[in-house]
């Protein structure tokens, strides 16, 4: 009687599908975490837009309390902190942008060659 069965071990196969199961597992999180910044950013504007609303109404100050605007500031500095969290700090200045724009500027300079 064998007390261990050792079976053909097929590494390619099953790292290709490991790799394709876990880059699948990594873009469902990334999908998950952009739709949760925008359920963030929805819930502030319409939060923020019945603060300032309603004190505006019930306020003899009108649109020029400081309450909605503070909520909406201190709130607003949260939102920055998860969009950077999701987006990452390079989403406006990548290197892809970089190259875009020195690409742009040269073909400026030489349109002005011409």
């Amino acid at each position: 009687m064998e007390k261990y069965s050792i079976e053909p071990y097929e590494a390619d196969v099953n790292k290709s599908d490991y790799r394709k199961e876990e880059a699948y597992l990594r873009a469902k999180k990334k999908v998950e975490a952009i739709v949760g910044f925008y359920w963030h950013l929805a819930v502030f504007v319409v939060v923020n837009l019945f603060l300032i609303i309603v004190v505006a109404i019930n306020s003899e100050e009108g649109f020029f309390s400081f309450a909605p605007y503070a909520t909406a500031t201190f709130w607003g500095i949260g939102l920055i902190f998860h969009f950077l969290g999701v987006f990452g700090p390079n989403f406006f200045f990548s290197q892809d942008w970089e190259q875009r724009k020195v690409e742009e500027f040269m073909e400026k300079e030489r349109q002005s060659w011409e």
